[in-house]
C-alpha cells in the first residue's frame, strides 16, 4: 500500500502534525548534545529526528552514532521526495510507540521504515508480498456506458475511440462540443462497478465520476439559462465553468431532493444508493446546498451532510484531500472503520465483501491506498496487523475471517 505525498514544509502546517507532535524541549540527553558538538551543521535535521524518536518512546541513549548518522542520511535523501511506501495503519495502534512513528514518518518522508524495524524483535516484519493473481478480481479501469437521447447504449472503454456529431471520447474522457442550442436533449453517462470516467460538458464544466455512478446532463445548454445536471447516484467531482463565461447563467446539480447552486467552483458530491447520507464537499468558491426548504451555504473545506433518516442537513469542516483523493488515483482514509474501507474498495474492484469476523468491521484505520494495487496485497497487509485471522477469495467474493 502506498502512503503519501507531503513535503516537510507541508507537514509542519498540517493539522495531522498537530495531533502527533510532542514537546521535545526536555530532551537533553548527553547523546544528543555530544553528537551535535561534532555535527553543528545538522541541528535542524536533528530537531526533526528528535521529534520522531520522541514519538517512538525509544531510549535515546540506546541509539548509536552510527544509527543516528543513518537517520540523518535518510533525512537528506528523502527531504525532496514526494512519495514513500508504507502500509495502512490501524488507528488504535497509533497510540503505541511504533505506530506513532509510522503515522508521522509516512507524512514526514524523512526516514525509511526499515531503519527502526530492526530495533524491536516483537514488531511485525512487513516484507513486500509476492502476489500471484489467479482470481477474477481486477483493479478498476476507465470505462463507462453512454446512453444517447434515443435510448441506445454505447460502451466507452480504455483505449477505444468514440466519435459522434456532438462528442468524442478517447476511452478515458468524453468531450462535448461547445454549441448552444434552443432545444435540450439529455444523455446519461453510467460508470459501472470497477470503473471510472470523466466528462467535459458542452459549457466547459469538467466532471470526474467514480465507480457505480450515473450522471444525467444536456448535450448542449441554452444560452443564458440555468445549466442543470443530475447526479442520479454515486460520486462525482465538479469543476464548474464560471457563470461569467455564460451570460451569468448559474450551474445547478440535483440529486434526489437535494439541490446545489454554484456560480463557478470545485466540489465533490457523494450520494450512493446504498447509503443514507449525501456528502457535498466544497474545494473552491461557494455553493448553496438546499433540501426541502432548508439551505446551507458552504465555504472551502466545509462539507454538508444530508441524512435521510432524520432529514437533517448539517455542515462541518473536513480534510478535503480525504474526500477527493479518489479522482487523483488514491483512496485516503482517516480514522475510518474497516467496514467503510471495504465498501469503498468493493465498488472499485467490483467485489462482494463478507465479514465472518464481525469484530473487524469497526477497526479504524489511517492510510492511503493506490487504486492500481492488487486486492490481495491489501488483504495481506490487513491480515499482518492481526485485524483478521485470514481471508478467502472465491471468484469475486472476499471473505474476511
Amino acid at each position: 500500500m502506498k502512503y503519501v505525498h507531503y513535503t516537510v514544509e507541508d507537514f509542519v502546517k498540517d493539522e495531522y502534525f498537530q495531533k502527533w507532535i510532542l514537546d521535545t524541549d526536555n530532551m537533553t540527553s548527553n547523546f544528543w548534545n555530544n553528537w551535535l558538538l561534532k555535527h553543528p551543521e545538522k541541528k535542524a535535521s536533528v530537531e526533526e529526528a528528535k521529534k520522531i524518536i520522541h514519538l517512538m518512546d525509544f531510549d535515546n541513549d540506546h541509539l548509536s552514532n552510527s544509527d543516528f548518522d543513518t537517520i540523518w542520511q535518510h533525512i537528506i535523501e528523502k527531504r525532496n521526495i514526494k512519495q514513500t511506501t508504507l502500509r495502512i495503519i490501524p488507528e488504535k495502534k497509533i497510540r503505541t510507540s511504533y505506530w506513532k512513528y509510522a503515522a508521522v514518518a509516512s507524512v514526514l518522508i524523512l526516514v525509511t521504515l526499515t531503519v527502526f524495524l530492526k530495533k524491536e524483535n516483537n514488531l511485525p516484519q512487513f516484507t513486500e508480498p509476492t502476489i500471484v493473481n489467479n482470481h477474477q478480481i481486477k483493479t478498476g479501469i476507465d470505462k463507462a456506458i453512454l446512453t444517447l437521447e434515443n435510448g441506445s447504449d454505447i460502451p466507452l472503454k480504455h483505449g477505444q475511440v468514440y466519435k459522434s456529431g456532438n462528442a468524442t471520447s478517447n476511452g478515458k474522457e468524453i468531450i462535448y462540443n461547445k454549441k448552444p442550442s434552443k432545444d435540450i436533449a439529455y444523455n446519461y453517462l453510467t460508470i459501472p462497478r470497477g470503473g471510472q470516467f470523466s466528462i467535459k460538458l458542452a459549457d466547459g464544466t469538467q466532471v470526474w465520476l467514480n465507480s457505480e455512478s450515473q450522471l444525467k446532463y444536456p448535450v448542449t445548454f441554452v444560452k443564458g439559462k440555468t445549466r442543470r445536471v443530475e447526479l442520479v447516484y454515486g460520486e462525482a467531482y465538479f469543476d464548474v465553468s464560471p457563470s461569467s463565461n455564460h451570460n451569468g447563467a448559474n450551474f445547478k446539480v440535483f440529486n434526489n431532493k437535494q439541490e446545489i447552486c454554484v456560480l463557478g467552483t470545485e466540489f465533490n458530491i457523494k450520494a450512493y444508493k446504498d447509503e443514507d447520507e449525501i456528502y457535498t464537499t466544497l474545494v473552491e468558491g461557494k455553493v448553496a446546498v438546499s433540501y426541502e426548504g432548508e439551505k446551507q451555504n458552504l465555504i472551502p473545506n466545509q462539507q454538508s451532510i444530508l441524512n435521510f433518516n432524520d432529514n437533517s442537513l448539517l455542515v462541518k469542516t473536513v480534510d478535503v484531500y480525504n474526500e477527493i483523493s479518489w479522482k487523483e488515483g488514491v483512496f485516503s482514509f482517516e480514522e475510518k472503520p474497516l467496514k467503510y474501507i471495504m465498501k469503498v474498495l468493493s465498488r472499485w474492484y467490483d467485489i462482494e465483501v463478507i465479514f465472518e469476523n464481525k469484530e473487524a468491521e469497526e477497526e479504524e484505520f489511517i492510510g492511503i491506498l493506490e487504486k492500481n494495487q492488487e486486492i490481495e496485497e491489501i488483504l495481506i497487509s490487513i491480515k499482518s496487523f492481526g485485524i483478521i485471522n485470514d481471508y478467502e477469495i472465491k471468484n469475486k467474493k472476499v471473505v474476511l475471517k
